[in-house]
């Protein structure tokens, strides 16, 4: 039904095939990933309900109504069905007495404020698709000559040459993955990073659930968030952060406030942590990682660029490992897998995890660059690999460092891969 030009998405593949096993399908994810524009694609009629001409009246008839919302050609689209959570049941009930397959795609930029109006959790009628901002390899970045997924098949040849530099990457961090800051120039694109940061303090932070909170408080909760990025940063530090600047005290209950409103609009992205079996009793620590959905939002927090990247190597390891994890989010959904985080009692500790539904499972560290880098990589690699009980569980499919300047992807002769992220795919 759209004739604008679009970038195809890894979403496009699992969107078709929900719609082909359930009656509707929710789209979530931040706003301005793309979740509308990749519906539209797959829908035949829409309603948008946040259409300033009918917006009144579309509330009107949620309430009064809500089936006529729901008429209309199918698969039929229900942009930002969050504003009216009470469509949710409707679909459901006409999912039901309908009796086919793919007729409603949900999308929605926020968890609804008010969860009081649905009744009804859904299963067997609806299917979830998170969207996540565009890796490098849908926005053309990433040459894709490493398969994510080839990987999980043994002996898999693994060679490719990577083009991007460190500048490079410093610029993709800072544009992040937004789809229309892939059609602009370079300053444009870091406005809209920038934009998107600006809307989520000033708005959106707020507008989830009806609270309304300090936009100052919100930036200090972000900037500390982007200095701990990567690490299973408390919400008493982040207190302790925020106190060196804000005259108020900051309770624990107030900034667990803020950062659940943020996780609800998807600006963070926590990672959860694995827990494999061990030929040893190693106490496995259980706490999340803290990730920002899309690495320019941390770096909009700070208030840095890529020349700001550049000149401080450190700071720039912690928001490109931030990109890779959102990358390998990305591919790791549509091969039914989940990224996890690692890390035990003795220190040891596994950037990522790729861990999919059969369980087959690859180990990753990921660093940004250097010949000893890479080599420590491995060697966390193989560590945690040799404390892996495979009598209990199978062995990793593969051990990665997944790096930025290395100029191949290539497998070593200890089997441990290296993989540029400029190379990678799903």
């Amino acid at each position: 039904m759209v004739t604008k030009k679009y970038m195809s998405r890894i979403a496009d593949k699992m969107l078709e095939r929900r719609l082909m096993g359930v009656g509707a399908v929710l789209i979530q994810g931040p706003k301005w990933c793309g979740k509308t524009t990749t519906a539209e694609q797959h829908s035949r009629s829409v309603i948008y309900m946040d259409n300033p001409d009918t917006l009144q009246q579309n509330f009107e008839l949620a309430n009064i109504s809500p089936k006529k919302l729901l008429d209309g050609a199918t698969p039929r689209l229900i942009d930002e069905w969050q504003l009216a959570p009470q469509l949710w049941d409707a679909a459901r009930f006409e999912v039901d007495h309908r009796g086919d397959m793919g007729q409603f795609i949900f999308t929605g930029s926020a968890v609804p404020a008010d969860l009081s109006k649905v009744h009804h959790t859904g299963t067997g009628r609806f299917a979830w698709l998170t969207m996540r901002t565009m890796s490098l390899f849908e926005s053309g970045d990433s040459n894709g000559g490493v398969s994510l997924g080839k990987l999980f098949d043994a002996g898999t040849e693994v060679f490719a040459e990577n083009t991007l530099g460190i500048d490079q990457l410093a610029w993709l961090i800072c544009r992040g993955g937004w789809p229309q800051s892939t059609t602009v120039s370079k300053s444009v694109a870091l406005d809209m990073a920038y934009r998107y940061y600006e809307a989520v303090v000033n708005s959106d932070v707020s507008r989830v659930d009806d609270v309304r909170r300090n936009p100052e408080r919100t930036k200090r909760v972000l900037r500390s968030l982007a200095r701990h990025q990567g690490t299973q940063v408390t919400v008493e530090t982040i207190c302790a952060d925020i106190e060196k600047n804000d005259a108020a005290a900051a309770t624990r209950q107030t900034i667990t406030s803020y950062i659940e409103a943020l996780k609800k609009i998807f600006v963070l992205e926590d990672s959860v942590a694995w827990n494999p079996n061990l030929r040893s009793k190693t106490a496995i620590r259980t706490s999340d990682t803290r990730y920002f959905a899309d690495p320019s939002i941390g770096v909009a927090a700070l208030g840095v660029g890529p020349k700001d990247l550049v000149n401080d190597l450190n700071t720039m390891g912690l928001f490109f490992e931030s990109m890779c994890v959102r990358d390998l989010r990305v591919y790791a959904d549509v091969l039914d897998g989940m990224v996890y985080h690692y890390r035990d009692g003795s220190g040891l500790e596994c950037d990522a995890v790729v861990h999919l539904r059969n369980g087959s499972y690859g180990l990753v560290e990921i660093k940004l660059g250097g010949d000893n880098n890479i080599e420590q990589g491995a060697r966390t690699l193989k560590a945690l690999a040799a404390k892996i009980d495979t009598d209990r569980m199978k062995a990793p499919s593969f051990l990665m460092v997944l790096t930025g300047t290395a100029r191949y992807a290539m497998r070593r002769q200890d089997g441990v891969l290296v993989v540029p992220v400029g190379c990678l795919k799903d």
